[in-house]
């Protein structure tokens, strides 16, 4: 990493005081914990591992250092769902990230679609990066650019989907302007996440195998002549 990519010393240090108020916020909810499945208790080990994540990542930009934490996959991350057996509604929240890669490139695309549907206002929204998400994402469906993000200048990142259980749907609009709050996490259905991390392990996992071909594709050549040995001979009985 480039040291104009490296994190600050102050952000740094600005994620390991986060960590410390996360520490602070989860034994508060453990202390006052309602239940073994409190939901602030939950959500205050979701802020404390997102904190130590951020500070780990950070550290070991900064000073290619690590910590001890290790944080647990999302497997067991919910508590048990207690919701309606047969609910009424469901709400699916969907988050997924992307980086801007290629910034022309989202320009251009925005631009495109501004002379195509202008409104003769002379505003040129597309000009700034913010204003050019604003019109892609008012012109495409959230769905198809995830398709092919590659062709408005994003990259992937993780994205994870969320399928949460009702007993009747929301009154209309009372939701929207906060419409991830509140989301009780033992009324999740289920839960799906993409994330590098697996992607990761899934390449640890490989690189094992190819080292286990590796190492039977080096075996003592006087020992592959005993083993063919063995073979022939067995062939022979058999003709007997």
């Amino acid at each position: 990493m480039s040291d104009a990519a490296q994190p600050t010393a102050a952000e740094v240090r600005a994620a390991a005081e986060a960590v410390k108020t996360a520490l602070d916020r989860h034994l508060a909810a453990v202390e006052a914990r309602s239940g073994e499945d409190d939901p602030a208790v939950y959500e205050a080990f979701n802020q404390l591992a997102a904190a130590a994540e951020v500070y780990d990542e950070l550290l070991y930009d900064r000073y290619d250092e690590v910590t001890p934490f290790e944080i647990p996959g999302t497997d067991d991350s919910l508590p048990p769902y207690t919701g309606p057996e047969e609910p009424n509604a469901v709400s699916v929240l969907i988050r997924r990230d992307y980086a801007v890669a290629e910034p022309q490139r989202l320009l251009a695309q925005a631009q495109r679609v501004e002379a195509a549907v202008g409104d003769g206002t002379g505003t040129e929204a597309s000009g700034t990066i913010h204003g050019a998400l604003g019109i892609l994402f008012d012109e495409f469906e959230a769905d198809e650019i995830a398709s092919r993000p590659k062709e408005f200048g994003l990259e992937e990142g993780d994205s994870t989907l969320w399928v949460t259980a009702a007993d009747e749907t929301a009154e209309p609009g009372a939701w929207l302007e906060a419409p991830f709050e509140g989301v009780d996490p033992q009324r999740v259905v289920c839960r799906f996440d993409v994330s590098a991390v697996f992607d990761d392990e899934i390449n640890d996992e490989i690189d094992d195998i190819d080292e286990v071909d590796e190492a039977e594709d080096e075996l003592d050549p006087d020992l592959d002549a005993d083993l063919d040995e063995d073979e022939d001979l067995e062939a022979l009985e058999a003709d007997r």
